[in-house]
């Protein structure tokens, strides 16, 4: 009995380290934490396509987000979408996104984002993209981007003027 219920507790143990491990979501590059990065879906023949994530500063100094790439994009760029004089605009980030010391930024729809463009190919649900991310200061790391479908109230980035 007892052998019985050892292997039951080990086979327990290895499934929740396997679960925990399939939703683990999170990188760590020296101070800096990314969480729960994922990518729009898109249709067939989309160019476009957005990309979110947390990423948390547990440092004493500020890094910035300063770019990307993807072999699935022909281009990587850090946006901002916002309101001015009515109007909803969507830029790159000059400079790149600033991440402060001891705290976090939110990439979401609306917001800051990543913008993936010209897009070779159909992002689809389900699959894991590899983006590799380029701070200022803590250097590059490459993540894998979850493919969702995002939530109702998110906008659709294909419809959108992206020029200057």
């Amino acid at each position: 009995m007892k052998h019985v219920t050892q292997e039951i507790l080990a086979t327990i143990a290895i499934t929740m380290l396997l679960a925990v491990s399939a939703f683990a979501d999170e990188y760590k590059l020296g101070p800096l934490e990314i969480d729960h990065p994922h990518a729009r879906a898109t249709m067939p023949g989309a160019p476009v396509s957005g990309g979110y994530l947390v990423i948390r500063n547990t440092g004493t100094e500020a890094d910035r987000l300063i770019g990307g790439s993807a072999e699935f994009a022909g281009k990587t760029e850090i946006h901002q979408m916002k309101m001015e004089n009515d109007i909803m605009k969507m830029r790159e980030v000059e400079g790149g996104l600033e991440i402060p010391a001891g705290g976090e930024v939110i990439l979401k729809p609306g917001g800051y984002h990543v913008m993936f463009m010209k897009l070779g190919e159909q992002l689809k649900e389900g699959e894991k993209r590899k983006v590799t991310l380029n701070f200022e200061k803590a250097g590059k790391i490459e993540v894998e981007f979850n493919v969702e479908v995002v939530k109702p109230g998110g906008l659709d980035h294909s419809k959108m003027d992206h020029s200057n």
